[in-house]
């Protein structure tokens, strides 16, 4: 059986800096672009920032024909400020973090209702926001008690395009059947794990993320959803490199790196629930539609042909553990 997809995207990449890019860029190179995460250190946060990420993003790719939908560090904006970012090519939206709530995210937002200026201005000029959706609660209630926080906007902001990233529940599914103008990522991890895979019995950190993995009835009904064609849910990886001796420690690291098995693992996961006609809506029609945009028109052709994920992606100096280290999926990308 074969999966030919057009223009793959994946709506949420990290693809970090200096030689962790320098490895990480060409195993997501199977997709047909990506949307950059902006959290670096220091933050990508002004134009000349963002157009010089993506030089060094283009460097790493050698080449490879490859859609880098850039973003922005969050933070309060004037209209000048956001009319410079819109004039650079490679931007795309702006990334809202609430302060200190995940990987790099100290110079985050603090206070929602400072944002609110920036906000109207965005909807104006039809700028997206894409938000990391987790209050500072108890760590399994974040995302439920951040929904308020999105509803809040969706009412204010009917035309901002407001993008809830990596969703986790199957409350946040709810609410984006309520507002026509949200959409949702989700990711490999959390349509295949609950916290329980994570931590049930050994501790697995090559799983550990933020947001955590959630209850095995909050993982069907994304399951569902995005089997379903849910025509505002869009997969964002969330692929998140660390290196390994930042996962294998005390203070272990958030992130599970999937970028070069995403595909065939969606594949995989499709096809065995008879919904593969689905899968192209999900990983590139769904948002293009969504966003207006007009990826290049790269095919990629999935096969059950089985691969072997390797233990470890070295080079560079770095080593990377993915998800599914050492193990054998059935289906892969036809060369």
């Amino acid at each position: 059986m074969e999966i030919t997809l057009t223009a793959p995207l994946d709506m949420h990449l990290h693809l970090r800096d200096g030689d962790m890019l320098r490895l990480t860029a060409p195993l997501s190179a199977d997709f047909a672009g990506a949307v950059i995460m902006p959290n670096l250190v220091p933050p990508v946060r002004t134009p000349e920032q963002l157009r010089a990420y993506a030089e060094r993003i283009d460097d790493a790719m050698d080449g490879a024909p490859f859609m880098r939908l850039m973003t922005l560090f969050f933070a309060p904006q004037s209209e000048a400020q956001l009319l410079a970012a819109q004039a650079t090519p490679e931007f795309f939206a702006y990334k809202l973090y609430p302060a200190g709530i995940t990987t790099n995210s100290e110079g985050g937002l603090a206070d929602m209702a400072q944002a609110e200026p920036t906000l109207r201005l965005m909807e104006e000029l039809g700028i997206p926001l894409l938000v990391h959706g987790e209050s500072h609660g108890f760590v399994l209630d974040r995302e439920a008690e951040f929904l308020t926080v999105y509803r809040t906007l969706a009412e204010r902001f009917p035309r901002l395009k407001l993008c809830m990233e990596h969703i986790t529940t199957a409350a946040a599914l709810q609410l984006l059947d309520e507002y026509p103008s949200l959409c949702a990522t989700v990711t490999l991890q959390h349509l295949l794990i609950t916290l329980d895979d994570v931590a049930g019995g050994a501790l697995r950190p090559h799983l550990f993320c933020k947001p955590l993995a959630k209850r095995p009835e909050d993982r069907e009904a994304l399951l569902a959803a995005a089997l379903g064609g849910h025509p505002r849910l869009f997969f964002g990886s969330d692929s998140a490199p660390h290196p390994r001796h930042k996962k294998e420690c005390c203070g272990c690291a958030a992130g599970v790196f999937t970028a070069p098995l995403a595909l065939p693992k969606l594949a995989e996961l499709f096809a065995a629930h008879g919904a593969a006609e689905r899968l192209q809506g999900f990983v590139s029609d769904n948002a293009c539609r969504y966003y207006g945009l007009q990826p290049p028109p790269r095919r990629v052709t999935l096969c059950d042909t089985p691969m072997q994920v390797p233990p470890l992606y070295r080079g560079y100096g770095q080593s990377v553990v993915p998800m599914a280290a050492g193990e054998c999926i059935g289906w892969s990308i036809k060369r």
